[in-house]
């Protein structure tokens, strides 16, 4: 009888309080959530109702991040009433409960998925439960990140755990050296167009191989982050010198001799060899081509250089009738090449694409190039330390002089929860996680791809293959 493990399971089994019953309910303690202003209201409203007090304030952090203005003079006061109910809300409950508050004004202030790790609070081998489905994001670090609903936030902070159902383990490992051009988030977009919208329900994905080992932390979070749009509940990547550097030296990070211990231990975290998963992708990274969804859902993807699809050719019926819907929300037809769509946004932002490698990475596109004509580009760096990094790297300026709106950080036109709101018809090519229809605003067209490709395309004024700005065309 074998023993093996996967980290997933290594991480689980080390979390687990008590077994609920035989098909894999278990009570799971969970190291740490990060709460947000949108997702955590009615949880505090329940504590303070069953008289209950958190159980650990320290494990806890709430950021401001997703009802905010991004204007580029940032002031407390939120663009409408609700929006500012709510933070009022959301600093009394901080104070009345005694957790960190990291507020609109704080300079550390950014979107949740980029702060937490920004600040060193999340490290390999953490359980973290966050009211947003791309808690994910944190698998890049070697920990097991996902999102919860407002009940369970209410029951981790009055307990530090929560009821949670075992997951399948799933493996998608991905090889060979992409060409120039391509990134993180196409990998995961190919990914995801071949599995599809529902190929990872109820599994947990561990993520491996060398084309990802050899990206960078950020380039992984992209992946990790996107994975949940697949029906993920949850990413993992086995931690690896380039995760340790990445935290060592953060604000929140350990040091010394406690630094040297945690060392020790994040170097075990890896699945052993022969541990059984039940779902085996593989990925040619060779073979992916920079990618665009064309329709609602972010598997309705395809190569820049490929054509909208006929839903005639599709065999599943569902899947026929859902591209179907898609292209007469999109305003597409069949067999348009994708390289003809026009846009009229371009938005560079979201906890997917806004850290500092993927703003120099658009950046990169538009040395001496401007923003198309009747095109409005924006960029919403994803944290304020992301935001003055650029400044001081000259990124910022490069935006600006291309004619892009540089400004404040926060969740911003990812989901047009604030001022950020595209109007119907209106087309955006979009570094966000998500293309569901009225996402960026009721009737807008989202078109989502990487943040070089969102530059290239405001140069151009429609969607156009990154590559050719790569050969210095």
């Amino acid at each position: 009888m074998s023993f093996s493990k996967t980290l997933y399971d290594k991480i689980i089994d080390a979390h687990t309080v008590r077994t609920l019953d035989d098909e894999g309910l278990i009570l799971l303690y969970v190291d740490r959530t990060v709460l947000n202003e949108y997702t955590s209201p009615q949880a505090f409203t329940g504590l303070r109702e069953a008289g209950r007090s958190v159980w650990n304030r320290k494990a806890a952090l709430m950021v401001v991040d997703h009802v905010n203005s991004t204007a580029a003079h940032r002031i407390a006061r939120m663009p409408d009433d609700g929006g500012q109910r709510q933070v009022e809300y959301f600093a009394e409950n901080a104070r009345d409960f005694g957790i960190e508050l990291i507020d609109i004004l704080d300079n550390r202030q950014g979107i949740e998925h980029v702060v937490a790790p920004e600040q060193g609070l999340v490290m390999p081998g953490m359980v973290i439960g966050a009211g947003d489905s791309h808690t994910t994001s944190y698998g890049a670090l070697g920990a097991l990140g996902f999102g919860i609903g407002t009940k369970d936030i209410e029951h981790y902070l009055a307990t530090q755990t929560l009821v949670y159902r075992r997951l399948k383990p799933m493996r998608v490992t991905v090889t060979g050296t992409p060409a120039i051009g391509i990134t993180s988030k196409d990998i995961v977009m190919e990914v995801i167009r071949r599995i599809g919208a529902d190929g990872a329900t109820g599994y947990a994905v561990e993520f491996a191989g060398d084309t990802l080992y050899d990206m960078s932390v950020e380039a992984r979070m992209t992946v990790c982050n996107m994975i949940v749009e697949a029906g993920a509940r949850g990413a993992v990547m086995a931690p690896d010198q380039k995760v340790f550097d990445y935290i060592k030296g953060r604000p929140r990070a350990p040091k010394d001799s406690v630094w040297d211990a945690a060392i020790t231990c994040w170097s075990a975290l890896k699945s052993d060899p022969d541990a059984h998963f039940d779902r085996e992708v593989r990925i040619n990274a060779s073979d992916v081509a920079p990618m665009v969804t064309w329709g609602t859902s972010p598997d309705q993807g395809t190569t820049v250089t490929d054509v909208v699809p006929d839903p005639k050719a599709q065999t599943d019926a569902t899947k026929r009738e859902a591209d179907l819907r898609a292209l007469h929300y999109m305003g597409l037809r069949p067999g348009t090449q994708i390289t003809s769509i026009a846009i009229n946004h371009a938005f560079i932002g979201s906890c997917t694409n806004a850290r500092i490698e993927d703003l120099r990475d658009a950046a990169s596109i538009l040395d001496g190039r401007n923003v198309a004509e009747g095109v409005r580009a924006i960029v919403v760096p994803g944290s304020t330390q992301v935001k003055l990094q650029a400044e001081t790297e000259g990124i910022a300026q490069r935006f600006i002089d291309a004619g892009f709106e540089w400004r404040q950080s926060g969740c911003s036109m990812c989901l047009a929860m604030n001022d950020d709101v595209l109007k119907p018809g209106d087309r955006c090519a979009s570094s966000t996680n998500r293309n569901f229809e009225g996402r960026q605003g009721a009737g807008a067209r989202t078109h989502l791809m990487s943040p070089a490709m969102v530059a290239a395309a405001a140069v151009e004024g429609h969607i156009t293959d990154v590559r050719k700005f790569s050969r210095g065309a």
